[in-house]
């Protein structure tokens, strides 16, 4: 292994000779010069020069250190040859500059237009791809100047300057002299400006950054495509004799029982000098030592054997201090201090194992964005992210599709988080056939050096249990050689990557598709492979999405081999702006500039919104990625079964509590606090003091069950609910169509009675209720009892009026009037339902015949309409009970002979109520809005909401606000005047101060921008009473359906539900 590396990096060293020889090709366009006079790659560490300061780890209090952030004089042309000429020379007068901040954007701050790609490069709509040629104009480029007067105390010292990301390069002038040069925008470069400064003067610091290189064809990720400078810049001093490298490799022995630290220090420049190994455990308590010298090869290596030492995992992330001391006789000359984590990462038996257990992966891919700044996120964001990623039971990241910054991993290391650590190629654009970058020669360096900076830097961490080679950039001997050298490098993980999947011997350690349908994961699971089973993307969460994820889980739960996956992803893409009202939106492709590239929303595909507010289907992925688990056993007596998830922690630090639901309203609760069920257990509990009350048997029981924390936890306070479930012990007892029908009217009693308030005596007959009435003319028909009129419209037949005691209860202009539509929502346009489904948008319904007539003690009215362009007959019944109740019945009658009908949005009536009725209170699913196929992390209750909180704000308008399992629906007045609605069985409901055509984005949803900021809310509530959805579906946002049974086919279809006024008399 080791003679393949030095073979490799002969290689490397012998084609960076080659390319600076070649005087006629610029650097920025030579892939075989990426980095010129640049440190190698190392572990990210800070030497420091004092025990307690090493204790500390805050490089900033080191008298070593010395940022370079902040304001910069800054120069902006929009093409490359129009950059400043000798702008890095001293004297140069660079007052008639902007000032501009280090680390910031381009395109953020006014300079240039950003751009969204998804497949294809930011210059699409300017020039062909012809790796490695970019052209130079509107390539973007920035120079900076800078004065720095550094420490004269670093004297005698190197001093190197650190550039954390620089997108995409970097060149930097000291002094007026040229330093060096380099590519790979998202893992930080290090020179070596010893010789160019001078300690205890102003020394004058220039760089220059351009949009586009040679590198920047490896750089198609599904990102923003911004230009500058995004994470740490600073300068810092070491000792001449000091540490270059240290490589901390851990490994556990005796069944996962006892731990090693192979620790390797590279330091060609302290040959003969003292290194110690100091290592403290998670409470600071010094466990072991050693000490050697620094070998005549520059080199010092020591195992250290550790008996039962914590282990770390995303569920125990037990760090240990490793501080290693580089000392000259008795001088101190610095110390390194690195976090440390037992724990042994392999593939066994087809399945990836931590520490000996094949643990889930629970994940998300994150893209290193803020809403704000774009690249530059700053470690109160990357808290936030982890703490999000924590609250919604999530383990596991993948960094797509780059490194991050090295503040991320440190966070992940102490919080635990797994990570699918990804280096920076994505080269979609060029396709996967021949054209691929993974099959040119000019590109091999490009992609083994990319892996060389993205394992030789993060390395360290033990949150890192798997390596990617990169992202979606096709297959062939470049990535071979990519996977050699990352596996002679570092044998202690596993490797994947996604193309090597679909060729033959493609080398991936991990079978890890993007997207598969549950029917692909299902063959794969059941036929004989040996490689573990990890979706490296699946759950597209683009808009309103995330329908059919419990199914993945349950196979997932199911199959052995099939161990999770990463869902695709974790926050919105969207950038924090203000339209031309002043209202704010979250701007994607498009957006910007005149005919940009774009991909349009397809970069805000997070189940968190820009702003971090979870996105709805959030909920339901943190339901399903929960780590335990409640099974009725005999639930009437309170018998339960209790599965810990968990791999490596028992419930100790969890408390059940319980609660009995009748139709909503609680009758009873208790709690567990003592769960005595480890790791991967099953077991047996009842609940103490549980029963059934008497007075609640009649009424739907639902036990709700919620698992808190008991103390704090990192990121997580006293009585985060980490788990929960309801399990039904009753049902809801629906009232049947028969007992809804008014009953037959009884026998006619003399005027006198009628008008008799007289109590009635034993024996003797009652009177008849109150008749419904009827007024008629030529253009309407009225209907009334009890509070209510309803007032038909003869030329429609549609209701036009609904009146409560003489005031409308229906907006001016609308009727009550069929819903077969839904705004269309992301994965809807990516499928083309929108078209498929159009018949059914607003078709044709033509009133065949419309008669009423005496129903028993009520009135009904029959309309029925012939739907051409549907092949279908609508028959509407109204009846109109005594009571002022209006039962509704929709019934679809299709032709059984007709072909290629499609499907249908929805199925069942909307209508319009006037502004006053803002409030909703309903017993069904809740409180977030839920769909057929995503409502398994909401629960059966009763709720009190407000019509304006109904509408989610997504990036772009789309369908929002729906609920399932609904048993009653109350659209109300702040005097608890309004309208009820219920069926004979459980309807989806919605209300929102939108009409659905406000949130139609219409056939081709990307001719034009458009925001959920943008909408102005309407003055009236829009109320959809349904019996069916379609489902949402997550499989992918290009083409994939929702599960067969979520899906809502022509064929006949019956409804029936009743409008209850509420009166105040």
């Amino acid at each position: 292994m080791n003679k393949f590396r030095n073979t490799l990096l002969a290689c490397l060293c012998l084609a960076a000779i080659t390319a600076s020889a070649q005087d006629k090709t610029e650097r920025w366009l030579d892939p075989n010069v990426n980095r010129v006079n640049a440190e190698p790659s190392r572990a990210n560490f800070f030497a420091y020069e004092s025990q307690q300061l090493a204790k500390n780890n805050e490089k900033t209090a080191s008298g070593l250190y010395m940022s370079a952030e902040g304001t910069w004089k800054f120069n902006f042309v929009k093409d490359h040859d129009k950059r400043p000429a000798d702008f890095y020379k001293v004297g140069y007068d660079d007052s008639a500059w902007d000032d501009f901040k280090v680390p910031a954007l381009f395109e953020l701050n006014g300079y240039g237009d950003a751009i969204y790609k998804n497949v294809g490069y930011a210059w699409a709509t300017q020039f062909e791809n012809n790796p490695p040629f970019v052209e130079e104009k509107n390539n973007y480029t920035g120079s900076y100047r800078r004065e720095f007067e550094i420490p004269e105390s670093w004297k005698g010292c190197d001093i190197y300057f650190h550039i954390g990301s620089a997108t995409s390069n970097v060149e930097v002038w000291v002094n007026g002299k040229p330093v060096g040069y380099s590519e790979d925008s998202k893992t930080a470069v290090e020179f070596d400006v010893t010789k160019y400064i001078v300690p205890g003067k102003k020394n004058l610091v220039a760089m220059q950054v351009m949009r586009w290189c040679d590198g920047s064809y490896l750089e198609d990720q599904d990102f923003w495509r911004l230009t500058g400078i995004a994470r740490e810049v600073y300068f810092y001093a070491r000792p001449k004799k000091h540490i270059d490298d240290i490589f901390i490799t851990p490994d556990l022995t005796n069944n996962y029982t006892d731990g090693t630290l192979k620790v390797n220090v590279t330091a060609p420049r302290a040959k003969g000098c003292k290194v110690k190994l100091s290592l403290l455990d998670p409470k600071g308590t010094e466990v072991k030592t050693a000490e050697g010298t620094v070998g005549s090869n520059g080199n010092f290596t020591e195992t250290i054997n550790i008996d039962k030492p914590q282990k770390w995992t995303a569920e125990t992330p037990n760090l240990y201090d490793l501080y290693v001391t580089l000392s000259d006789g008795s001088k101190t000359i610095e110390i390194i201090p690195q976090k440390v984590g037992f724990r042994k990462v392999e593939i066994k038996n087809s399945q990836l194992l931590v520490n000996g257990k094949a643990v889930l992966i629970k994940g998300a891919n994150r893209h290193e964005l803020d809403p704000d700044h774009g690249y530059v996120v700053s470690p109160e964001r990357m808290l936030q992210d982890i703490k999000i990623m924590k609250e919604h039971n999530l383990n596991a990241v993948r960094t797509c599709h780059y490194p991050d910054d090295p503040r991320w991993y440190e966070l992940c290391d102490k919080y635990g988080l797994y990570i699918t650590a990804e280096a920076n190629i994505e080269s979609h654009g060029m396709g996967y056939g021949e054209k691929t970058l993974a099959k040119n020669a000019l590109y091999e360096k490009s992609h083994i050096e990319r892996n060389d900076h993205n394992v030789k830097i993060y390395k360290n961490h033990p949150s890192i249990i798997v390596w990617s080679l990169g992202n979606e950039a096709g297959y062939g001997p470049n990535f071979a050689k990519a996977y050699d050298y990352v596996l002679a490098y570092d044998n202690s993980r596993p490797i994947h990557y996604e193309q090597a999947c679909w060729t033959e011997g493609g080398k991936t350690d991990i079978y890890c598709p993007m997207y598969p349908s549950y029917d692909a994961c299902v063959k794969y699971c059941t036929e004989n492979n040996k490689r573990p089973f990890i979706m490296c993307e699946y759950a597209h969460s683009m808009g309103n999405t995330g329908g059919g994820f419990k199914e993945y889980w349950d196979l997932i739960r199911k199959y052995p081999i099939f161990q999770g996956g990463y869902i695709w992803d974790f926050v919105d893409q969207g950038f924090r702006d203000k339209n031309e009202r002043g209202a704010t939106i979250f701007t994607y492709g498009g957006d910007y500039g005149r005919y940009p590239a774009s991909d349009h929303n397809f970069n805000c595909n997070g189940f968190i919104r820009p702003d971090r507010m979870p996105n709805p289907e959030a909920n339901e992925y943190r339901h399903i990625y929960q780590n335990i688990w409640t099974t009725p056993v005999n639930i009437e007596k309170g018998m339960l079964e209790v599965y810990n998830e968990f791999f490596f922690r028992d419930l100790s630090n969890v408390r059940l509590d319980w609660e009995i639901m009748a139709d909503g309203e609680s009758v009873a609760k208790g709690n567990e606090e003592a769960l005595n069920v480890g790791p991967q257990e099953r077991r047996q509990i009842t609940l103490r003091g549980f029963s059934l009350p008497e007075n609640a048997k009649d009424k739907e029981l639902l036990l709700n069950i919620d698992y808190k924390i008991k103390t704090v936890e990192p990121l997580l306070d006293v009585n985060y609910v980490i788990a929960h479930q309801q399990l039904p012990i009753s049902s809801y007892k629906f009232p049947t169509v028969e007992s809804l029908m008014p009953e037959a009217a009884p026998e006619p009693v003399a005027k006198a009675d009628r008008k008799s308030n007289k109590a009635l005596k034993k024996n003797e007959a009652p009177q008849a209720a109150e008749k419904v009435t009827k007024q008629e003319q030529i253009a309407c028909l009225s209907l009334a009892a009890g509070h209510t009129t309803v007032t038909f419209n003869k030329a429609t037949g549609w209701i036009d009026y609904l009146d409560i005691d003489d005031a409308p209860a229906f907006k001016k202009g609308f009727s009550l009037v069929p819903d077969f539509w839904r705004a269309p929502t992301d994965n809807d346009y990516g499928a083309e339902l929108q078209k498929k489904f159009a018949a059914w948008k607003n078709p044709q319904m033509n009133l065949k015949s419309f008669n009423c007539s005496e129903l028993g003690e009520g009135k009904q009215v029959v309309a029925v309409y012939d739907m051409p362009e549907v092949s279908a007959e609508l028959k509407m019944t109204y009846t109109l009970r005594p009571d002022g109740q209006l039962i509704v019945n929709q019934k679809l009658t299709t032709d059984p002979n007709a072909k290629n009908m499609e499907h249908l949005f929805r199925y069942g009536m909307q209508l319009v109520m006037p502004r006053d009725f803002i409030n909703l209170e309903y017993y069904g699913k809740g409180p977030g809005e839920n769909y057929i196929d995503r409502n398994n992390g909401d629960r059966i209750g009763h709720y009190k909401q407000l019509v304006e909180d109904q509408y989610w704000g997504f990036v772009r308008p789309q369908e929002s606000g729906n609920h399932t399992e609904v048993r009653w629906w109350r659209v109300i007045s702040p005097k608890g005047i309004g309208l009820e609605f219920y069926s004979n069985a459980p309807m989806e409901c919605a209300s929102l101060n939108y009409l659905t055509s406000d949130l139609d984005d219409g056939v081709d949803k990307n001719k034009h921008q458009s925001h959920s900021g943008d909408l102005v809310p309407r003055p009236f509530t829009v109320v959809h009473i349904s019996q069916r959805q379609f489902g949402l579906g997550c499989e992918n946002s290009w083409g994939a359906w929702p599960e067969k049974k979520y899906h809502m086919p022509y064929g006949d279809r019956d409804f029936t539900f009743v409008i209850k006024p509420l009166s105040s008399k």
